[in-house]
Parts: C-alpha cells; structure tokens; sequence
C-alpha cells in the first residue's frame, strides 16, 4: 500500500520569473512538478526547466558531503570537520603571510537565485573586504555590468531602472533580447511570450531588432537584424530622427525632473540614418520606420537587455535606450518604462559603504597586472586568471568560489584553467564536481533547491506586479548538514583570523546583521535611517535567512516597519499565504520615489559615459572582410547549470555554430558538418547547422557549454560536452565604460577543418 502523496506550493529558484509551482511527493521522492495555477504571480505559468527539480534534487553527481583533493589530485568524500579542518590549513598561510590582498572570491550567477547565499554573500565579500581584499569577481562583466552602471548614474543606484509597462504597451521594440529562451532579464513576469502575444492581440506593435530571428523574432511583429555591436549607432540615428521631426515629447509628469535631454539630442547631431546604414546593416528608410513607428504610438518603449550589453559599446547601448525612452516621454507613464514598486526592501537597495561621496565614482583603484579600473568595485572577469598566475606583490594565492563556473563562462577560460591548480588556497562552495571546482582544495556543498527555503527580494525590483512569496523546504536536509549561509559565515570569518573549525556561526550571524541594521540606520533614504541599531536588532527573532527576509518584508512598503505600522506584513504573515501575496500592480508615478540621484532627478549626462562617443563615431566607417560572432542561449538551458539534467539534455545537439547558408557555402562548410571557427583568442572545430535565421555576416554558438574535462562529476553533462565558446572571446575587447567584455560581436573566421 502506498503511503500518502503530500503537495508542496514552493517558487521555482532558476530565474527572473519566480513561477509557482506545485511539487508532489510520495515516499521522499518527486512525483510531479506542475505550474501552480492558483499563485498569485504566476497563475500556472511553467517552463520546461522548472519541472526538473526533482531531477536536480536526484542528480547522483550532486555532492551531499564535503569533497578534499589529496596529494594524487583526486577529490575524495570527507566528513564536515574534517573539510573544515582543510580549509583552515590551506587559508591560513596565505593570509598570514601575505594577508586578505592575497585573497579574492568569485560569485556565480546562482547567489541571485539562492535565499541563503544572496543573503549572506555579502557578509562573506564585506568580511574579506574589511581584512584587506581589494576586489571580488562575478559574472557581471559578461553580464549585466552596463545596466548596473546606467542605472547608477541616471537613477540613482546599479539595481535601479524603469521596465517596460507590458499590459499597457502598444508598441515595444526588443534590442538584444530573446524572452521566449530566458523569460525576462531584469524584466520580471512569468510567461513574457503571452504577454508580447497580447500586445499585438490588442492591436499593438512587437519589433525585435537582434542579428538573429529568435524565436521571440519569429512571433514579433517585424524583425529588424542588425549587425551585432552596432546598436548605439541605430539608436543615435532614432533619437535624431525623432528630434528633428518634432517629434520629442516632454510631458508635463517628467517637467523639471530630467535634466540633460538636449544635451544628449545635441550629442545625435553626427548620427544619421545615412551614415549609420552600412555600419549596422539596416537600411536608411528602414531606419526611419522604426522612428516613425515610435513617433505614432500612443505607449511606445524601448527594452533591451543581454545581447546588448555584451557589445562593444553595451554602456551607450544601455544609456540611448534610456534617453530615448525619456525622449518618448515613456518614463514614469503608464504604458512606458515604469519603476516597479518592490514588497521587499533590500540591502542591495543602499549605496555600498565603500561609495562615500554625494556621486557615485568609478576607477577609484586599479587591477595590479593590466591596471584595469574598477567599475562597481570589479574588474574585468578575465582579469582573474592573470592576478593569479602573475608573479609579484598582490598575487592572489587564495581564491573562494561561490556556484560560480568561471573555467566556462570567464573569456580567457583557457588560461584561468591553467592558473587556478597555482592556487595555494581554492575553496569552493558548489554543489557539483565541475570545470571550476575540480582545481578546488575543498569544495564544500550546499543544499538541492528542494531542501532549502526561498524568497526572492532583488528581482521585485523588476517586477510587473508587487507580489511577496515564501516557499518552505520541499525535503528536511540531513542531519548536522550545515546551511550555505553558515558556510558563508565562516569563510568570512577566516578572512578576520579566526580559524575556520572555530568560528561561532551564531555570533557571527548576529554581529553581520546588526551590522546591516547600523548601516541601515546611518545611511540616508533607507526605511531605518535616523533609528536606533539595537532597537531594530531587538524587534526581530530567528537566525539567518529568515531573519533578514522578515527584515526585507518588515521594511517594505507594507511591512509593519518593526513594529511603528501595526497590522503590517511580517515573514510570518506571507508564510500564511503559501500562493503568495499580490498587494498592487505595475504603474506609473514613482519617479520622486525610486530616483535617489544627487538632484532627485533623472541625470542622462554624465562624462563616463559620453566620453565613449568619440571611440563609437570611430565604428562607423570601420570595415572588415570578417565573420562576426554572438552568443546565445536555449530555453532548455541555463548557462551551464542545468547541463547535468537528463530531461533538458534530450534531443538534437545544441550546441552548434549557426551561419547563413551563404556563409556556409562561402566558407566552405556544410549543414551537419564541422568548421573551424578562428578568433584572435584561438581556434575550435564545431558542428554546423546552416539556417536562414543568422543574417549574414553573423555566426552565433551558444555559451555555458564545454564539459567533458577529466576530474569532472558529471555524467550527463560530460555525454554531451559542446565546445566552450569562451576560448574564443578574447579578454582585451570591453565595453569601456563598464568593463564588460565583448562576446557578441567578436570578428572570426570560419573555414573547413583542414584535410
């Protein structure tokens, strides 16, 4: 007789769109994994990777206990103590002798999408900080990076900045972006697709501009290739199109909130349509359409998010799309680019403490070897390999990885492999035996996303609606396992001397968050500010995550404020409600509200980024005989995560060069063939697949692939192992201001594999 099926409500942690799902379990094992239709946010919606948690629970590769490298180089399974023992003997002499400069931590993508390590990475990178590490890494220089920097800059603070009004909208143009893969970025809304559908059902206008008809192309209304790295050029044309037409608007809502419109309608004067045309690959009258589609419209906006600011010229990119937006009059207006009003207050929200000044201010420090400035307290992600493998004062001899994967998705991955086994410390806190963590010393596991609680808090900051969900753990863990925040904890208390094994977790989890409360207190514009620490400190209960997310909804705009607004929301409260809380949705008139710029007003000139003019009126009339060549991503892939999954590794290959027909023939390759695709950073021989979907002139190969490697634990993964396109993306071609480097847009060669 089988025992009792139980239903789990939890939110699904793999992405931007938080769906609800439904989770059926039988005798500790998941039956089913179906979209939740009655929560509140995502009613249903469901996307093939979301029903592989159970998988991912399953996964035999996955590490329930801690793994030590021995003198043979082989990984094997230790108990707790003894891993924290290692990690201690390996730590220690690095930062004794050379102290926290010698030290640097990467932080992978999934922190954003895990409640215990985006709570707690801060504690691990401020702690490292406090002792002396000058900079830590992440993805974001092959991310998101211009985004952060525009959003600083004209808004006030790098997770700030106005979403496109979905359920208003009649015309959108999409620059660089392929929701029907990923959902949204920085755009939060289950099922993105059905929103875009409804768009044009009511009557309105999809464009996609994008050197490649993705499948959110092909279900547009038009799609508009263009030649990658050229989209700055587009949109300066649009901008001066639209002023010269008469067609900017300057609605009464944003008088006297904006400054420097036309400073930066003057800055389009040397961008025509004529002159951009043979750059970008768009036709001059094609060019003027999108205007005068943007110029008709009742609610026209602009959104853009990866394709473009992993370009050559991502941070203006990033900016034009802004100013044009504000030059539409779209910004802070239903039906435009609307500032998303988020239930949960973040530390993410505040200005770094390292940011003392009334402006925000980058290339305060420079990287020891290439004397890179910071953006945002980094440097470029390829910068890591050589700060390691560089002899000389400042090398870094320890190194603390965090679900991060950058042998596959850091340019230079090449040399980065060569350079971590030079590591005197590497410590890794994954899940997983890979391509980065087998050079580690220790790699210390967390929990499955079954086995752990989850909120989202950052990614409210983008969301369509103001919505609050907690989802309790589908599994207990297993006994005396503990937490990645615990983890965290630890390693950041190594960082301050005190020894790994002996670092009392409680303690230090009080004195993190009241160090968070002081700051809260001290900085202006937070929900604490001019309150007292230990008062805040003293009305919240509980250790952890949970605590802090109790702060997060206590502080929100319908939390009870630590007790001064009676009857409001607390953790508590939302763990009532396991379909989640939607208390408002998407509209305008928050601009006094979410801008904390100097001026309180929107600022679109700043020096940073306009100083990149004259280095993009230089693109214009560049000309070259190459190829060039962008990234993407599969619906059933995310970045190299989910590479181990059996039900999202079936089916054809995916991992294939795409090229035009004629390119193909050009080049002399074939469908179903290989070539060789050549850069100046080297060479891979890949499978073709010839399809009209590339404009020509344009190659794309997807990214997060390359397994295979010895050492690895990953079986599935390593049965299909794809090529790693970052061998080909070279380290020393950035966006400038941002320090992004440049994956879409990289000249390449393509032939016929020799003999």
């Amino acid at each position: 007789m089988s025992s009792e099926v139980s239903d789990h409500r939890v939110t699904c942690p793999l992405c931007e769109a938080m769906c609800g799902l439904r989770v059926l379990v039988r005798d500790s094992r998941v039956l089913s994994i179906r979209g939740n239709g009655d929560d509140v946010w995502s009613r249903g919606h469901l996307c093939p990777k979301g029903t592989t948690l159970g998988q991912l629970h399953e996964d035999p590769d996955r590490l329930r206990m801690p793994m030590v490298k021995g003198g043979d180089g082989v990984h094997r399974t230790v108990g707790w103590d003894e891993a924290f023992a290692e990690a201690e003997r390996r730590l220690r002499p690095v930062l004794e002798e050379d102290g926290a400069k010698a030290l640097s931590v990467y932080v992978g993508n999934p922190v954003a999408h895990n409640l215990d390590l985006a709570s707690y990475i801060g504690a691990l990178v401020g702690m490292a900080g406090a002792a002396g590490m000058p900079a830590y890494y992440s993805p974001g220089t092959v991310d998101q990076w211009p985004l952060n920097v525009v959003g600083t800059l004209l808004f006030g603070g790098m997770w700030n900045a106005p979403i496109p009004d979905l359920e208003r909208i009649d015309h959108l143009v999409i620059l660089g972006a392929n929701p029907a893969a990923s959902q949204g970025s920085m755009l939060s809304a289950p099922d993105v697709m059905g929103h875009l559908a409804d768009i044009r059902r009511r009557g309105g206008t999809v464009v996609v501009v994008d050197p490649r008809r993705t499948p959110t192309a092909d279900r547009a209304t038009e799609w508009v290739p263009i030649r990658p790295g050229t989209d700055a050029l587009l949109l300066f044309a649009i901008l001066r199109i639209l002023a010269a037409d008469g067609d900017i608007r300057r609605p009464a809502h944003l008088e006297g909130k904006v400054d420097g419109l036309d400073e930066a309608i003057a800055l389009a004067d040397p961008f025509t349509a004529e002159r951009v045309s043979a750059a970008t690959g768009i036709e001059a009258a094609t060019i003027r359409r999108i205007a005068a589609g943007l110029a008709a419209a009742q609610s026209p906006v602009l959104y853009s998010r990866i394709g473009t600011c992993t370009q050559e010229f991502g941070t203006l990119t990033t900016w034009l799309v802004f100013v044009v937006n504000v030059a539409l009059g779209a910004v802070d207006r239903r039906g435009g680019a609307v500032f998303a009003k988020p239930a949960v207050f973040s530390p993410m929200f505040m200005r770094p403490p390292d940011q003392t000044g009334e402006r925000w201010e980058f290339g305060r420090f420079r990287s020891r070897v290439r004397g890179a400035p910071e953006v945002l307290g980094q440097f470029p992600l390829s910068c890591l390999a050589e700060e390691i493998d560089t002899p000389g004062e400042g090398r870094i001899r320890a190194l603390i990885t965090v679900a991060g994967n950058p042998v596959i998705s850091a340019p230079g991955a090449r040399r980065l492999d060569m350079a971590l086994p030079k590591l005197d410390a590497m410590i890794a806190v994954d899940n997983w035996l890979n391509e980065t963590t087998r050079h580690a010393h220790v790699i210390l596991p967390g929990l499955s996303p079954l086995e752990r609680a989850h909120s989202d808090d950052l990614y409210w900051m983008y969301a369509v609606a103001s919505c609050l969900k907690w989802s309790e753990p589908v599994f207990p863990p297993d006994p005396g396992r503990p937490a990645e925040w615990e983890i965290l904890l630890r390693l950041g208390a190594a960082a301050l001397g005190v020894p790994v094994p002996e670092v009392d977790v409680a303690a230090m989890d009080d004195m993190y968050t009241t160090g968070l409360l002081s700051a809260m207190c001290d900085q202006p514009g937070t929900p604490l500010t001019g309150r007292d620490p230990g008062e805040a400190f003293a009305a919240l209960s509980g250790v952890g995550p949970a605590r802090l997310a109790d702060l997060g909804i206590r502080l929100g705009p319908w939390g009870d404020q630590l007790g001064l607004r009676p009857g409001g929301l607390t953790l508590d409260a939302v763990r009532a409600h396991p379909d989640g809380l939607r208390l408002a949705e998407l509209d305008g008139g928050r601009l006094d509200e979410a801008v904390t710029t100097p001026s309180g007003r929107i600022e679109l000139i700043h020096p940073w980024i306009t100083d990149d003019i004259p280095r993009l009126l230089d693109r214009i009339d560049r000309t070259s005989a190459d190829l060039v060549l962008t990234s993407r991503r599969h619906l059933r892939s995310n970045n190299s995560w989910l590479h181990n999954v059996p039900a999202l590794m079936r089916g054809r290959d995916r991992c294939t060069l795409l090229i035009h027909p004629d390119d193909a023939r050009s080049a002399g390759v074939a469908d179903g063939g290989l070539a060789v695709v050549t850069t100046s950073a080297g060479s891979l021989e890949i499978p073709v697949e010839t399809s009209d979907e590339m404009m020509p002139g344009v190659v794309s190969l997807p990214h997060g692939w390359g397994h295979g490697r010895p050492g690895t634990r990953l079986e599935v993964a390593n049965a299909h192992p794809g090529v790693n396109s970052n061998l080909l993306n070279p380290v020393d071609v950035i966006d400038v201001p941002s320090n992004t480097h440049v994956v879409n847009g990289v000249p390449c060669r393509v032939s016929a594999p020799a003999g």
